[in-house]
This record gives C-alpha cells, structure tokens and sequence, in this order.
C-alpha cells in the first residue's frame, strides 16, 4: 500500500512540475508589448498640451538709426510665424536712435523668447514690453469718406463728438483726421463705415510708459 501511496504521489509532483513548465514557456514565447504590435506612434494616446493664451502686446524697442535694422527686427516674428499688427517708428531727440513700438498678437511664451532674440541683435539697445504697465497710446488716423449734400452735416457731427478735425473738403468728399488709442479709432471707423470708406491711412500705435 505504501509503494503504491508513494507512486501516486509522485505522479502527482511530475504532473506539477509539467505544468509549471508549460506557464513558464508560454511566458517566454509571448512578447510583453504583444497587444502594442502594429501600432504606430500617432496612434498611441497623447499627453494634452497645455493652452496658453493669445493676446495683443506692446513692445517697445530702442534701436541704432540704422539701414537693414527694421529687416532684421521683422524677420524675427516672421520666423516664429507671427504678424506685426502695427509698427510705429521715428527718431528720438538723438538722430542716431530711434524709437519702435510693435503690436503683435501672440502667446506670451513666445513672445518672450522673441524679446530675449530682440536683445542679441547689436543695433538694439533695449527692448520693453509694456502690456501689463501702465502706458498712452496714440494713433493717427486719416480717414476719406464720401459726403453728399444730405450727409455732409450729420459726418460733421460724428467728427465733432470724435474730437476730430476735417483737414481736406471736396464737393464729394470729406478727409477727417483722428487722433487716439486703437479703441477710439476703431470705434470712429465703425461708425463713419455705412457713409462709405474711400481711403484710410493709419500710423500705427506709439506709445510710451506713464510716470517718471
């Protein structure tokens, strides 16, 4: 009985021993990124990107009055592929610099970096951004609206409430200008726009930091 106790539980261990050793090669034959064949990397899950904001800045930039200087300034945003809304450029009480200012629109972040690019070009000699300070704006603006008989008066009103001035009359048109922040002439533009627009023709922003 005992023999045949001792053979039974032999079978037993044998059979275990086979079984582990099947799992164990089955382990080994099956790749552990198995259910990621076939897959290529764009169809994998991606980690979602962190949304910044675009909004307008207002550099501004001190800069040697020197030829090839705007080229290189502009070529800057065009590489990062970003549009100067507005330039506004002259000379300061030194004829050998002048002053910009530059509204773009963009992410912070890269505006940023643009900044930090402005200041490696050696006929800059400084670069603000003046966004979030307190600062005036100004822009000049002359307008060519076409005027009849019957709207005449009611153009010369809307001038008047602009604090505008007619600069140019003909028997059909009216040239007005306007001066002030991006707000007001935008307004003043809606506004005179059912008249009828011939030509417009805009500085661009200059500002400067308010304060000592």
């Amino acid at each position: 009985m005992d023999t045949e106790k001792n053979k039974m539980g032999e079978s037993e261990t044998s059979k275990q021993e086979n079984s582990t050793k099947e799992n164990d090669s089955l382990m080994l034959s099956t790749p552990s990124i198995a259910p990621l064949e076939g897959l290529s990397r764009d169809m994998l899950p991606k980690r979602p990107q962190r949304k910044t904001e675009e909004k307008p800045h207002v550099l501004t930039l001190l800069v040697e009055n020197k030829a090839g200087v705007l080229a290189r300034i502009s070529g800057l945003f065009a590489g990062r592929g970003y549009n100067i809304e507005s330039l506004c450029v002259g000379e300061t009480n030194d004829p050998k610099v002048s002053r910009m200012t530059i509204i773009t629109r963009g992410d912070s972040r890269v505006v940023e970096q643009i900044e930090k690019q402005l200041r490696k070009i050696i006929e800059v000699i400084k670069v603000s951004n003046i966004t979030d300070v307190p600062h005036v704006e100004r822009e000049l603006m002359l307008v060519k609206v076409h005027a009849t008989k019957e709207n005449r008066d009611e153009i010369m009103r809307l001038v008047e409430i602009f604090r505008g001035k007619i600069v140019d009359v003909t028997l059909k048109t009216l040239t007005v200008e306007i001066t002030g922040d991006r707000e007001k002439t935008d307004a003043f533009l809606h506004l005179i726009n059912p008249f009828g627009i011939k030509e417009v023709v805009r500085t661009g922003i200059a500002a400067i930091r308010r304060g000592d």
